[in-house]
């Protein structure tokens, strides 16, 4: 586990030392004693919080709820600032699915999270306080890893249809392989599809529309480079921003913060130590529009 401090927070952080099984899911272990009003921010996958330790943590919303205990969040949650995350001791074993992947895990569509945060009790049912209890039965980082690789393995064995269409993971593939700089338009023409459907199709598969996934794509890597001590301005340039001011508007969209706050963000410095090769946990194992997709588990 490394240790990484950053303002008062003092984070443990772990990676698997092993590939997992199913291509698009990227894990995560953190170990945080004191967890003070930690801003959620937005990020292109659908993401698994997975409580297993003896502390606890609660997710407070904008508009007044809170939330504890394992969780699922669809792509794009705390847009504005809206959800804060704190507690005591708190252990989490985090999941990032693509959201190409995400509906034969989930064993819904990521439509249906609606962009927000749900309980895992709600999706998976029984299932989710199973897998709480297993992961409490052990101490080991790599176990737990292991334990949930398992897991999402056999979702992925036994959905019961292919997690989304073939061109439909195409075009994430191209969105994240360009880190947002494409026009749908452009991939609605490639794919022969008019705008509408591939709209319709992206919109009910992945749980976000065409355009805002670009944004959202676009905004996630621009994020982590402002984390990296790169200056506002050669970040919209090199991002596709058509300059300074748009990739400020973006930033306050997506956070309720300035660029200049961003590069503060205690979560987005640890998440580049957690899951430093972000765009390939994102992308689909797809290659091609006419290519064959499925969730599959790769050999161990």
């Amino acid at each position: 586990m490394r240790t990484f401090v950053h303002g008062a927070a003092v984070w443990g952080v772990v990676r698997p030392e092993r590939p997992g099984r199913v291509a698009g899911v990227g894990m995560a272990g953190f170990h945080v004693r004191d967890l003070d009003a930690l801003r959620m921010v937005p990020h292109p996958a659908v993401t698994l919080f997975l409580d297993v330790g003896a502390g606890s943590y609660v997710l407070d919303h904008a508009a007044g709820r809170q939330q504890g205990g394992s969780a699922v969040a669809g792509p794009g949650v705390g847009a504005g600032g809206a959800v804060w995350a704190r507690g005591e001791n708190v252990e989490c074993l985090q999941v990032r699915l693509s959201p190409v992947i995400a509906r034969a895990v989930l064993g819904v569509s990521p439509a249906e999270l609606d962009g927000a945060v749900a309980g895992l009790d709600d999706v998976w049912g029984r299932e989710a306080a199973r897998i709480r209890e297993r992961l409490g039965e052990v101490t080991s980082w790599q176990e737990r890893f292991a334990l949930t690789d398992s897991l999402l393995a056999r979702r992925c064995r036994e959905a019961e249809r292919s997690p989304v269409d073939p061109e439909v993971a195409w075009a994430w593939e191209r969105i994240v392989g360009g880190r947002g700089a494409v026009r749908v338009e452009r991939l609605a023409a490639e794919l022969g599809w008019s705008r509408k459907r591939l709209w319709s199709r992206f919109r009910a598969q992945l749980g976000l529309r065409p355009k805002h996934a670009v944004r959202l794509v676009r905004f996630d890597h621009a994020a982590h480079r402002l984390v990296a001590g790169e200056s506002a301005a050669g970040v919209a340039a090199d991002a596709g921003y058509a300059d300074q001011s748009h990739l400020h508007r973006d930033v306050m969209a997506f956070t309720g913060v300035t660029p200049a706050a961003v590069a503060g963000e205690r979560f987005l410095a640890v998440d580049d130590l957690a899951w430093p090769d972000r765009d390939a946990a994102l992308r689909s194992p797809a290659s091609s529009p006419a290519g064959p997709r499925s969730c599959r588990a790769s050999r161990p």
